[in-house]
């Protein structure tokens, strides 16, 4: 059977056009709400050789392509930690029926490597930064890391023409909620959007706590007080973000609300984890594994047959029943899959 361009549909009739690659289950940075540092100080980390190749990466990314998958993005861990990264952008970056190639980072590495990433065929970054005040953003990264570094990292992923960057912020009452309007502030007329997340109760180890989480309506009210907004239409269904736009042409600002708006319904994404494993949710309790089929010298519809099974069988959403029925745990970690 021949799959290209075959669109598929899972049983709630979402269709597979997303797939996210983790590369790399390490990090620089021990955030406390993804990577806490009294877990991860003496964790360990997946071999070498457990880890997919970047080969065998463009062979689940080549076979998704076939399956109706147009946009990747690689996350990890932090992606840029990854040996030769710039080499599986390039890898990525000729599939032609991919529109859209991006990648999320935590920024501490981007101005060493973003010229690179660009010339191998990167389109987008988006860039995970918490707040602008140094000690409130080391308190929640855990690392001795300036927010300079980030920020030098997004001009220097601007400068190479990877913009408009997003700036992907978590807030987390009593931690970084005094930051949400320096961070409108910094980055108002600068092309640059910022979308501020609910903090999520993704794996098990961040101690999520429902009375932690500022809900969006909340920010908005906050942010629109200051500075007037109008709501944006989405470009497609599966967009996670609400974003407004600033009356007095400032730019635009984002919200992803999956704990208080779920955006189940829509969700078209897959994940391939950094050792192999397909998840079809950010809150699945186990993966498919899909590593013991491409080190037996798979054929690309062997690879497409099996993300096809996984895909048709998926009836994920979590987050519309948060809260609603009893959900197995262990969850899997942000860190296997990305966010």
């Amino acid at each position: 059977m021949h799959y290209r361009f075959m669109m598929l549909d899972d049983r709630l009739g979402r269709p597979l056009t997303d797939l996210r690659v983790s590369v790399t289950d390490r990090c620089s940075f021990r955030c406390v709400y993804c990577m806490p540092r009294e877990v991860y100080d003496d964790h360990q980390y997946l071999p070498r050789s457990e880890i997919l190749t970047y080969d065998e990466i463009l062979a689940v990314a080549s076979a998704a392509a076939d399956l109706g998958v147009r946009r990747i993005r690689l996350t990890g861990g932090e992606p840029l930690l990854r040996r030769g990264f710039a080499t599986l952008v390039e890898k990525l970056a000729s599939i032609e029926s991919i529109e859209d190639l991006a990648v999320t980072t935590n920024g501490h590495f981007l101005v060493d490597q973003a010229q690179d990433l660009a010339y191998a065929g990167l389109n987008r970054v988006t860039v995970s930064l918490d707040g602008i005040d140094d000690d409130v953003v080391r308190r929640l990264i855990d690392t001795d890391v300036p927010v300079q570094t980030v920020l030098d990292g997004i001009d220097a992923a601007a400068e190479a023409g990877l913009g408009p960057i997003r700036i992907n912020s978590v807030v987390r009452r009593g931690w970084n909620d005094t930051q949400v309007l320096p961070l409108v502030e910094r980055f108002r007329f600068s092309g640059h959007t910022v979308r501020f997340i609910e903090y999520m109760d993704v794996g098990t180890t961040n101690q999520w706590n429902l009375d932690d989480v500022v809900r969006s309506t909340e920010l908005l009210e906050l942010i629109g007080s200051e500075w007037p907004l109008k709501p944006l239409s989405k470009a497609r269904p599966s967009e996670v973000a609400d974003t407004y736009r600033f009356d007095d042409g400032g730019g635009d600002v984002g919200f992803i609300s999956s704990i208080s708006q779920p955006f189940c319904g829509d969700c078209s994404r897959l994940r391939l984890s950094a050792e192999g494993s397909l998840y079809t949710c950010l809150f699945a309790t186990q993966g498919s594994d899909l590593k013991s089929l491409l080190r037996n010298e798979p054929s690309g519809e062997d690879v497409a047959d099996a993300i096809r099974r996984v895909w048709v069988a998926r009836e994920d959403q979590y987050s519309e029943l948060r809260g609603g029925v009893a959900l197995a745990d262990p969850r899997i970690e942000m860190s296997y899959i990305g966010g």
